[in-house]
């Protein structure tokens, strides 16, 4: 996987779409694939409100709340299996 391409190259990406280049041309251009800027593109819209759906920091937030539900339900497990590791330990006749 190509490494992601920084929030300027992606903002004169768009600024060159917007100006009326060919949204191939630019692609080409710019090395990058035309799919990848038309994505771009469409994020863009959801950012400036023009299209629904999830905006760029809604997405990096969901990423970061799903991330941090993983580890609480690790730690959850974890607690889980220790209780009752402990609990049959102290059921055992001595």
């Amino acid at each position: 996987m190509p490494a992601p391409k920084s929030p300027e190259f992606r903002r004169r990406a768009l600024d060159l779409v917007a100006q009326g280049e060919p949204v191939a041309a630019t692609a080409r251009g710019l090395g990058i694939s035309e799919s990848c800027l038309r994505r771009w593109m469409a994020q863009d819209d959801v950012d400036s409100g023009r299209a629904d759906g999830l905006t760029s920091v809604e997405k990096r937030e969901l990423v970061e709340l799903r991330r941090k539900n993983r580890v609480l339900e690790m730690e959850n497990e974890i607690l889980k299996r220790a209780s009752a590791y402990f609990a049959r330990e102290n059921a055992l006749p001595k």
